[in-house]
């Protein structure tokens, strides 16, 4: 693993890369203003890519993928900032579009980009020789995913939109159904299951590990967000 990866990049600035044993990981932010991480995974041993949430900025994903392009486009969950370059980074690789099914139809509606994989809980997304299980948060919106790759020569990394954050959960708007849902998935499918070594990657912002937040879950859930 490579020793200099930090996960702070800013809109506009220099993407930072995590070298795994099987897999390297590039984080981009993208849009000044919402300031969106974008993460390329490349497989080693097939330079097969996927990129994680075609936020903004067609042309710095683009120059990021290079010739070998995507062959796959998973999208985190519906809200617009997440996809706004999902019809032009599609169109230019031909990449295969994946997201959370409760979702699907959504981003379908918001970028005229049919989903051509609609996963659920459980589910294996897989490219080259890497896995990524599906892990579905019901609370931010109905279908967001987060993505776990349980590295066989490491600790495990989660990507996971903006269902978790170093900090707390996301923004469920004032709804409180709908936070009481995303903090039991976060608890349970999360916390639940993954080592306080699991390193995570948002979809704003910086990147922590499980155990940095976990004596923080009683907090979040008595202040209600």
């Amino acid at each position: 693993m490579a020793t200099t990866y930090t996960g702070n990049v800013t809109a506009g600035g220099t993407p930072d890369t995590r070298e795994l044993s099987h897999l390297i990981i590039t984080k981009v932010a993208v849009d000044e203003t919402m300031s969106n991480n974008c993460y390329v995974l490349r497989c080693r041993a097939t330079d097969q890519q996927v990129l994680i949430d075609a936020a903004d900025d067609a042309p710095t994903l683009r120059t990021l993928l290079g010739a070998a392009g995507a062959s796959k486009v998973i999208t985190t969950h519906q809200h617009w900032d997440h996809h706004r370059a999902l019809a032009d980074v599609t169109e230019a690789t031909g990449a295969v579009t994946v997201a959370g099914e409760p979702d699907a139809v959504a981003i379908t509606e918001q970028t005229k980009v049919e989903i051509d994989d609609k996963v659920e809980h459980g589910d294996t997304i897989e490219f080259g020789d890497i896995r990524l299980e599906v892990i579905r948060i019901t609370g931010h919106t109905p279908g967001s995913i987060c993505l776990l790759y349980d590295d066989p020569d490491g600790t495990p990394h989660l990507w996971t939109g903006d269902s978790l954050f170093p900090g707390g959960v996301g923004n469920t708007f004032g709804d409180g159904d709908a936070f009481v849902s995303l903090i039991n998935d976060v608890e349970e499918r999360i916390f639940g299951t993954l080592p306080d070594e699991t390193w995570f990657y948002p979809g704003h912002g910086s990147d922590s590990q499980l155990g940095v937040e976990r004596p923080h879950l009683a907090e979040w859930r008595e202040r209600g967000w």
